[in-house]
């Protein structure tokens, strides 16, 4: 069955009663292309069946809930161009809503695919609402967040959550429309009596795995979550919302990677993910944190091999624990080697990651950062578009054409006001503040007959 001739609608599926699936991995394997497949795969220019193919096995996920337009759908996976995220949030220390949407506008300027919504300060539903609204973006969310927000509002402490809290969390965040959801299922009574014995630097890092791992060690009770999963897989076949399984016990230091706890919750996020998918539920899975350059691509292919191939999420990784103000760069250069390595979703660190809540200038550096290192990456994974990209912005390199250097970059912005702010001596409009009248490219000689053959292309624009 295949129903690409028939209208686009601004729903999910092409034709309810030709495909009367309820998931996008249903349809997938009933042979059908939904709108939101088709939209993902115009973005990403790929060939719609075979990211029908891989969407039916797992190995590709369209971030699109059924409550939300499917043009907005993005795919992460396999064959699929690396993707951003950019985390947004209040805290309890500060909340301001336009500073949110001013968040939300600068890491859409920076190119994020996704974004976040991290809130634990403030009127919680309001705020997802809000985001929810503005966005154009699939959002996500981190529900324990919301339910031990509202349970300290409360003054009640997390042990005293009760998991009927929770998955009216889960319930009202799916049906608000919330594209994907970190939920950390891998937080185990065994993972946890496992951690406790490697003696770790920093033990858990995760304020949702640590969230839970209070509850449990308070409660002498299993994370109802991994108790639960299949009422989580329930109400993600509902809304069709894909499941991120969260690392609750990710790696905070360098000291912790690849650790017997991190293995261990793995594993158990391996067979969630098959369980997850059984259900007809798309999933994807978490991962480090803080691991060393050398590390990161064993890291990589342990998921790919424990998971069967689902698209993995990265935090990072933070190549080293020692530049915080800087932790944009330590986790693009951990992050590219990571897409290189296989990983399909970057999530931008910002600068302030370890200091502070970002501001809206961190979360735009962030962003840009993580771009830079999924485009390096997409390079690397032979990206027929990037490396059309960057043959155009050298061409208008070759040209001294500067606007045309603008036009293909990242950042076009930055580009032009850097121009704007280093003027040649002369005002020569060729030439910039480096070189002046020794640039090589003005100084080599037939340089003049070969731009002349080969100008500055005047195709679409980057990003």
């Amino acid at each position: 069955m295949n129903p690409k001739g028939l209208s686009s609608k601004e729903t999910n599926l092409n034709n309810k009663d030709l495909c009367p699936a309820t998931t996008q991995m249903e349809a997938a394997r009933a042979g059908c292309l939904t709108d939101a497949l088709l939209a993902a795969a115009r973005e990403d220019r790929l060939d719609p069946e075979t990211l029908r193919t891989r969407v039916a096995q797992g190995t590709v996920v369209i971030l699109a809930s059924n409550r939300r337009p499917a043009r907005l759908a993005k795919a992460v996976g396999q064959g699929c161009r690396v993707k951003v995220n950019a985390n947004l949030g209040t805290s309890p220390a500060r909340v301001n809503l336009d500073e949110e949407l001013e968040k939300l506008a600068l890491a859409k300027k920076a190119g994020a695919h996704t974004v976040m919504d991290l809130s634990t300060g403030g009127d919680l539903d309001k705020i997802r609402r809000l985001l929810l609204e503005a966005s154009d973006l699939p959002l996500g969310t981190v529900p324990i967040y919301q339910a031990v927000a509202e349970a300290a509002s409360q003054g009640r402490p997390v042990e005293e959550l009760d998991p009927e809290e929770i998955f009216a969390v889960i319930e009202r965040q799916a049906e608000d429309g919330v594209d994907f959801m970190t939920v950390h299922c891998g937080v185990t009574l065994k993972a946890l009596e496992r951690m406790r014995r490697q003696r770790r630097v920093t033990d858990i890092v995760s304020r949702g795995g640590a969230f839970l791992a209070r509850w449990m060690l308070a409660r002498g009770r299993e994370n109802p979550l991994y108790a639960d999963f299949d009422r989580l897989v329930a109400i993600a076949r509902r809304y069709d919302l894909t499941l991120s399984l969260g690392d609750g016990l990710r790696p905070g230091s360098l000291a912790d990677a690849n650790d017997r706890a991190q293995m261990e919750e793995l594993l158990t996020l391996g067979e969630l993910a098959a369980e997850a998918r059984r259900a007809g539920v798309q999933v994807m899975i978490e991962g480090p944190g803080h691991v060393p350059l050398h590390q990161i691509e064993t890291a990589i292919k342990i998921e790919k091999a424990v998971c069967n191939g689902a698209p993995f999420y990265v935090l990072g990784p933070l190549v080293t624990d020692a530049a915080p103000g800087y932790d944009h760069i330590t986790s693009a250069i951990g992050g590219a080697i990571a897409a290189y390595a296989g990983a399909d979703f970057l999530c931008a660190v910002s600068p302030s990651e370890h200091l502070g809540l970002p501001t809206p200038s961190d979360v735009f550096l962030g962003v840009m950062a993580s771009r830079i290192a999924a485009h390096a990456a997409d390079l690397a994974r032979g990206d027929l578009e990037s490396w059309e990209q960057d043959r155009n912005i050298s061409a208008c390199r070759k040209a001294l054409d500067w606007e045309g250097q603008a036009r293909f970059a990242l950042d076009p912005e930055c580009v032009r006001t850097y121009r704007a702010e280093h003027p040649t001596t002369g005002g020569d409009p060729s030439t910039c503040s480096m070189c002046g009248d020794f640039c090589a490219l003005k100084v080599s000689p037939g340089l003049e007959e070969a731009r002349a053959a080969e100008p500055c292309p005047l195709g679409r624009t980057a990003g």
